[in-house]
């Protein structure tokens, strides 16, 4: 059961269990209004209106996107070496290298 205006937990598992190779292009859409929907109502409803069922799913989910987050963070600080890096290698061949 889930409260007013929120996303079921069976329903966020159903969605998670169906691969995307298999949704339509109008299930995938559906499912990220819905999913944004339910993360503002998350985010702006009080814990004490929230059952047991609801904290917890928005709990994993809070771990889920701050895990996501970190990834791509570090995933963006390793393009930006990588491209440092790949710069300072066509600076050096080119001549045009930084000189102290």
């Amino acid at each position: 059961m889930s409260d007013a205006g929120r996303k079921g937990v069976g329903d966020q598992l159903a969605e998670k269990a169906k691969p995307d190779s298999q949704k339509t292009y109008t299930e995938k859409a559906g499912e990220t209004v819905s999913s944004t929907g339910d993360k503002v109502m998350g985010a702006v409803e009080p814990q004490g209106n929230k059952s047991t069922s609801q904290q917890a799913s928005d709990s994993v989910r809070g771990n889920t996107d701050s895990a996501q987050d970190s990834g791509k963070s570090y995933l963006q600080s390793a393009q930006d070496t990588l491209s440092s890096g790949a710069q300072s290698v066509s600076d050096t061949l080119s001549g045009n290298s930084k000189s102290s």
